[in-house]
């Protein structure tokens, strides 16, 4: 039987109900996490977010969100070129959404 390896790598970052998704990109680009080599991107504009099963567009504030204050939120980043269409994921998802000033991104 083979070992079981986790999927990702995992990091702490702290930010503010103010922060964008954007911002969030380019501080996690501007403080890339050692161990996280392989993954480096060229460019903070190709680091996406996903929340809940779904990309986070540019201008999208955590605190828009509305995640629970002072809890860690997981937040996937990924690097991906284009987003979809802002509402392709439907009414159901846009209703989810939940405001928290800390994200762990995988």
């Amino acid at each position: 039987m083979s070992e079981q390896r986790p999927i990702g790598k995992t990091q702490d970052f702290t930010f503010s109900p103010n922060d964008s998704a954007t911002d969030i990109a380019k501080h996690v680009f501007d403080n890339w996490p050692a161990g996280w080599e392989e993954e480096q991107v060229s460019s903070p504009s190709i680091l996406r977010l996903i929340f809940q099963g779904r990309f986070l567009h540019g201008n999208v504030t955590l605190g828009a969100l509305k995640l629970p204050p002072g809890r860690t939120t997981v937040m996937h980043l990924v690097a991906r070129e284009t987003l979809p269409e802002p509402n392709s994921h439907g009414q159901r998802n846009r209703e989810k959404t939940t405001e928290s000033n800390c994200c762990l991104l995988l």
